[in-house]
């Protein structure tokens, strides 16, 4: 049985937006979560709505179309790879004839729209992502050279052999 009311409300989760509410980092409150077993990408979903609501399960979209390789507009570009043909000749021809030729990058097996829509669905999930702050640019201390009176120089050091040439 699962919980349908807001996530913040689920028992299962409760204590971890309280310790939110109280103050804790996000980070600790993901560990916790983790340390107990549970799915710390829970705390990037909305609290106020429900997590059947927000999770879109991949069981959702049904491939019920031919495979890719049985699809009567493809079928002959699959037939001319497996006769031994390179992948570019069949591509080749898939542009020559005005189709697509990334569709021979797709998994046969599958139905062209089932592809498309499980594509579809990576597109939104990846704009959905928090990119990472930007580190902060480290500023370099310059070193300051002062010369080194000629007297002070020892005899056997390397810089006796360069002494006097920089006046």
């Amino acid at each position: 049985k699962t919980f349908d009311g807001p996530l913040e409300d689920d028992p299962k989760y409760r204590k971890y937006f309280k310790m939110l509410k109280v103050g804790l980092p996000m980070g600790a409150v993901k560990n916790a979560l983790q340390r107990d077993g549970l799915d710390p990408s829970m705390m990037d979903l909305d609290p106020e709505k429900s997590i059947t609501s927000q999770l879109n399960k991949e069981e959702d979209i049904i491939d019920n179309g031919p495979p890719l390789k049985d699809d009567p507009q493809y079928s002959k570009y699959f037939k001319m790879l497996k006769m031994g043909l390179p992948m570019g000749a069949v591509q080749n021809a898939m542009q020559r004839d005005g189709l697509d030729p990334s569709i021979m990058d797709l998994d046969p097996e599958k139905s062209m729209e089932y592809q498309k829509a499980m594509a579809n669905r990576k597109v939104k999930k990846k704009k959905t992502q928090v990119k990472e702050p930007k580190k902060p640019k480290v500023r370099r201390k310059k070193i300051y050279w002062s010369p080194i009176e000629e007297s002070k120089i020892d005899d056997n050091s390397i810089w006796s052999m360069i002494k006097g040439s920089f006046d």
